[in-house]
């Protein structure tokens, strides 16, 4: 198995320690299925071309690549690449001169030349096998990593059709594909924000509508029969009149409400119901996929 001195990379790997004292660079035709790694370094290695993958072994000190550090600027909107275990196919893939120039410029390294990278199938099929050997070792969180490499592998794929490609960008932007719950939290956030806006804006009417009794006085000793009706929510103060400290209490308890599928009782205008109608079906799930998220980091098998 060929191995070389370790150079120093521009890309920050992920480590378990400093440095690991050898390198593999490639287990192409190698039967994974008895092979044990310890004490190696996997930043480089090409994986394409094994076999039995999700029965190969690590013990000791071993690290994967990793993708590039620090805020990378795209057309003045800053950018970054989370934090996760990356094979050495993807970067290459990624560096291909078919990418984005952006994104080719962040993951290629000065002065290496791209190199031969495989297909996308080929790639989500590597990081599924890996994902399995980390999942029967009971490494929850590193299994993580290589289920969101998979899912980027997919997501790029243009095997999918547009709604599967549609659904996995959504997965991918809201959580990370259950993966991140800081983003899934920040989405939160600003939904929640949001909702507190529109209830102020516009949800809100002037004041809670007081029923109403109509009737005729019958003669005496006669029956009487009242109609008890509510009026309609209006809404026709100013614009300034509709953002004060009091429609701000009531809008955030209609929020805070709506987090836990419970109706707040509030007498909302028509884009006021419709408003916490989407709230309640957009912020729980938001903060179901950000539980989710935690789980695949704490998870113990």
């Amino acid at each position: 198995m060929p191995t070389s001195p370790a150079p120093a990379s521009s890309a920050r790997p992920i480590s378990r320690t400093a440095r690991s004292p050898a390198r593999v660079v490639s287990l192409a035709g190698v039967d994974a299925a008895q092979l044990l790694l310890s004490d190696v370094d996997l930043s480089r290695c090409r994986f394409a071309g094994a076999h039995h993958l999700d029965q190969i072994r690590r013990e000791g000190v071993w690290r994967f690549g990793a993708p590039p550090t620090g805020v990378h600027w795209r057309l003045g909107i800053p950018h970054w690449w989370s934090r996760r275990m990356v094979l050495a196919e993807e970067r290459s893939w990624r560096s291909l001169p078919s990418r984005p120039y952006a994104a080719r410029r962040d993951w290629t390294e000065r002065g290496e030349a791209p190199g031969e990278a495989p297909g996308l199938a080929t790639l989500t099929s590597l990081y599924r096998q890996l994902r399995k050997s980390f999942e029967d070792a009971k490494d929850e969180p590193g299994a993580a990593d290589f289920y969101y490499g998979e899912m980027e592998m997919r997501r790029h794929s243009a095997v999918l059709s547009r709604g599967e490609r549609l659904l996995l960008h959504l997965y991918w932007a809201f959580s990370g594909y259950g993966m991140r719950a800081s983003r899934s939290l920040a989405w939160f956030g600003a939904t929640a924000a949001a909702t507190v806006v529109l209830m102020m804006g516009l949800g809100l009417p002037n004041a809670s509508p007081h029923q109403t009794a109509t009737g005729f006085v019958p003669p005496v000793g006669s029956r009487i029969s009242l109609d008890v009706d509510t009026k309609e929510p209006e809404l026709t103060l100013s614009f300034g009149d509709r953002f004060t400290a009091d429609r701000l209490d009531k809008s955030l308890r209609v929020v805070l409400n709506s987090v836990v599928f419970r109706s707040s009782g509030q007498n909302l205008t028509v884009w006021g119901t419709y408003t916490e109608m989407a709230a309640r079906f957009s912020e729980p799930l938001l903060l179901g996929l950000a539980a989710l998220a935690v789980r695949g980091r704490v998870k113990r098998g």
